[in-house]
Parts: C-alpha cells; sequence; structure tokens
C-alpha cells in the first residue's frame, strides 16, 4: 500500500515540477517579450523627438540663415557667414537622427562592439549577485526600522 501511494506521489511530484517549469518558461517569455516592447517604446519616442526637435531646429537654421545672409550682404562682411557651417553639421547630424540611417550605423557599431570589446562591457565590481541585492535590501530594511523607532 506504501509503495502505491509513494509511486502515486512520485508521479503528482514530477506533474507538479513539469508545470512549474513550463509556468517559469512562459512567464520569462512574457517578461522577455514585455521588456522589448518597452525598448521599442523608448525608441520611438526618442525618434519622435528627434523628428519634433528637427521641426524647431530647422526653423531656427532656415532663419539664421537667411537673417545672416542678408547681413551678410548688406553689410558686405562675409564673416557673418561662419556661424552657418557649424549650424550646418548640427543640422544634419538631427536630419540623419531623424530620418536617415544614423540607428542603423549606430545598431552596427553597437553589434561590432558587443562581439569584439566584450571587455568594454563589464559592470563595475561585476555582476549584481542574489547575496549582494538582498544583503543591500537587509541594511536598508534594517536602517529603515532602526528609523522608525
Amino acid at each position: 500500500m506504501g509503495f502505491l501511494m509513494s509511486k502515486s506521489m512520485d508521479a503528482n511530484l514530477k506533474k507538479q515540477q513539469e508545470f512549474m517549469l513550463h509556468n517559469s518558461r512562459l512567464q520569462m517569455e512574457r517578461q522577455i517579450l514585455m521588456q522589448n516592447q518597452m525598448r521599442e517604446r523608448q525608441m520611438a519616442m526618442q525618434i519622435a523627438w528627434s523628428r519634433e526637435f528637427l521641426k524647431y531646429f530647422g526653423t531656427f537654421f532656415t532663419l539664421a540663415s537667411v537673417g545672416l545672409t542678408v547681413g551678410a550682404m548688406k553689410k558686405k562682411k562675409p564673416a557673418l557667414l561662419a556661424p552657418i557651417v557649424p549650424l550646418g553639421f548640427i543640422f544634419a547630424y538631427q536630419m540623419d537622427s531623424a530620418y536617415g540611417t544614423l540607428i542603423y550605423r549606430m545598431r552596427g557599431e553597437a553589434e561590432n562592439i558587443m562581439a569584439s570589446e566584450q571587455d568594454r562591457l563589464d559592470m563595475p565590481s561585476g555582476i549584481p549577485t542574489f547575496d549582494s541585492i538582498e544583503k543591500a535590501r537587509r541594511a536598508k530594511s534594517s536602517l529603515t526600522s532602526f528609523l522608525e523607532k
């Protein structure tokens, strides 16, 4: 009788372990998908910000260029055109960031760094471990309970 119960309990335990493993995998997949969606949303916001900034900077650049050109022609001072050059570089960068291939070049460079310069990606003091996080949590909770008294 005990053998049959033991065998039944082992089968139930094995089923429960498989169920827990399956649930863990599902939770991990959902977490990865959620994090990826958050990353995509952040990138979309950054690109949208670049496009919005480009509208304002483009207007400023156009007005400044027209104003500096008119001023240089009226006063016959070509030196007044000098600010157009650095402003043009900034405008070109913003245009590339908002509508160009900058993001693809950055992604390619990031992949290159991850492949060939892995040591640059190491975190100071290494990757946090459960023990280090738990130690910090306990220190903070004991400090909080001490302050509450």
